[in-house]
């Protein structure tokens, strides 16, 4: 047990002089919170520059894409990357729809420029060959046919990966190059869909 110190019982300390201003927590919190507001209003630029000019969150409406989109998941969408590199045949884009570009449509690119694009019962043929579809299952296909034709420049063809209820390229034609702004690269919700779309 520790004692307290003894003190005479007719004197009495001197008054203590206040200490440093650095003292005082109101003082020493201002700081902290300048900080604090800068890295957020830094984070907020920050999002809002890729938001704006790179990636979009979209939310996928309509069964056309099932079984690879889902109706209501939320993907991202990278609006820069066509920039860099040229769209290519099985990439998943989002464009204006061409008879009403206030709407977007999301589609699976199936011919580029200068393709022979035909469908014979359902069976996809590019340039005389049958193409390969994992991504449409047997469930989701149809026996839709569809006339040979060119993809004309700076046009692409494409379809839905759920066939027998896509609106797409056999109804509209090919898509000009200037109303694709995007493409579908990761999935973040629901959460058993996170990751790269493909």
């Amino acid at each position: 047990m520790l004692d307290a110190p003894k003190q005479s019982g007719n004197s009495s300390a001197p008054p203590q002089a206040a200490g440093p201003a650095s003292s005082n927590p109101g003082v020493r919190l201002r700081p902290a919170l300048g900080v604090w507001l800068r890295d957020l209003l830094l984070s907020l630029g920050i999002s809002a520059f890729i938001i704006i000019f790179i990636y979009q969150p979209v939310k996928v409406e309509g069964t056309s894409m099932m079984p690879s989109l889902e109706d209501q998941e939320r993907i991202f969408v990278n609006k820069f990357v066509y920039r860099l590199e040229p769209i290519s045949r099985g990439d998943i884009v989002v464009f204006r729809y061409p008879r009403d570009p206030s709407k977007s449509y999301i589609k699976r690119v199936i011919g580029v420029e200068g393709d022979h694009i035909r469908i014979d019962g359902g069976q996809v043929y590019v340039n005389g060959e049958p193409l390969d579809e994992d991504y449409v299952p047997p469930a989701y296909a149809d026996a839709r046919s569809y006339p040979e034709t060119v993809v004309p420049p700076r046009c692409y063809f494409v379809l839905g990966d759920h066939r027998s209820m896509s609106n797409d390229s056999r109804d509209f034609g090919p898509v000009n190059q200037s109303y694709i702004y995007g493409k579908a690269v990761f999935g973040y919700w629901p959460m058993e869909k996170v990751g790269r779309v493909r």
